[in-house]
């Protein structure tokens, strides 16, 4: 996904990566090809160069990050879409219908609203976000192909009117336990919002709130699919269960992700909507 780019010669491409490498890029190679890309002169690569060498996460530094094919924008602490959230996508895919309704909860960037949007006939989708930049940003990347992003706190940013007929949940909450962030790289504890990776003491907190408010949200026979953790994955099932709904942990190797899939019972008995609902 090339710019106009800035066209060094061997020695500078070779200085550039081996500036990289001794910052600890491990893809020095692959970082050096995307800011020569990007740069549309010296002084714009130095600029780009020196922030990375610094720590700024690459997304960050570029202004975007690849995301099932697309070119996703990403603004300075918002949340850095993974490739191991692709596997919501897919997972959305499978199981959406023709003109399926969907929710993308803790959409950060609106990653996989966009993506939906993409490889959806006639999907409409909403996304929410608690944090501000992060909607700002999901408004940029998702409002141009028909979506519509929402500012709140989980179910709370929803309308009423789709009480009871979403068909699909889709959910990339925060799961990071509280006393594990210190332990994460640099990149994401430093330049990443707190609150789109503190998932609380146990990582599970997020989990239990969209797990116990799906159910009055999801029309009977709808799908609600989390991103998880390995380690994580037994205890958000056991979750959707106690909240009624049906549960399968999905893993790709291939993105290194792993979700659980859960549905609503298409005969369930009506549950009573309650107004604070999240």
């Amino acid at each position: 996904m090339p710019g106009s780019g800035h066209t060094p010669g061997s020695g500078d491409r070779s200085a550039l990566i081996d500036r990289l490498r001794r910052a600890g890029c491990v893809f020095a190679e692959d970082e050096a090809e995307l800011l020569l890309a990007e740069a549309h002169s010296p002084e714009q690569l130095e600029t780009m160069t020196a922030a990375r060498v610094a720590g700024l996460p690459l997304e960050h530094v570029l202004g975007w990050a690849a995301f099932r094919g697309l070119r996703i924008e990403v603004d300075p602490r918002v949340f850095v879409p993974r490739r191991r959230t692709e596997l919501l996508v897919e997972q959305a895919v499978r199981v959406a219908g023709r003109r399926a309704t969907i929710v993308d909860l803790c959409c950060g960037t609106g990653a996989v609203g966009t993506a939906l949007l993409h490889e959806l006939d006639d999907a409409n989708v909403y996304a929410a976000d608690i944090d501000p930049a992060a909607v700002a940003s999901a408004r940029r990347n998702l409002e141009p192909h028909g979506g519509i992003v929402l500012a709140g706190d989980l179910f709370q940013a929803l309308p009423s009117s789709l009480l009871d007929r979403v068909d699909v949940i889709v959910a990339n909450t925060p799961y990071v336990p509280t006393d594990a962030i210190a332990l994460m790289p640099p990149e994401a504890r430093e330049h990443e919002a707190t609150v789109a990776l503190d998932g609380g003491v146990d990582g599970l907190d997020l989990h239990r709130r969209v797990a116990d408010g799906a159910a009055r949200w999801l029309r009977r026979g709808g799908w609600l699919i989390v991103e998880t953790s390995v380690e994580q994955a037994e205890r958000t099932a056991g979750l959707f269960r106690a909240a009624g709904l049906t549960a399968s942990i999905v893993r790709s190797e291939e993105v290194d992700g792993t979700a659980v899939v859960g549905q609503r019972a298409a005969d369930s008995v009506e549950l009573e909507v309650d107004g604070g609902a999240r």
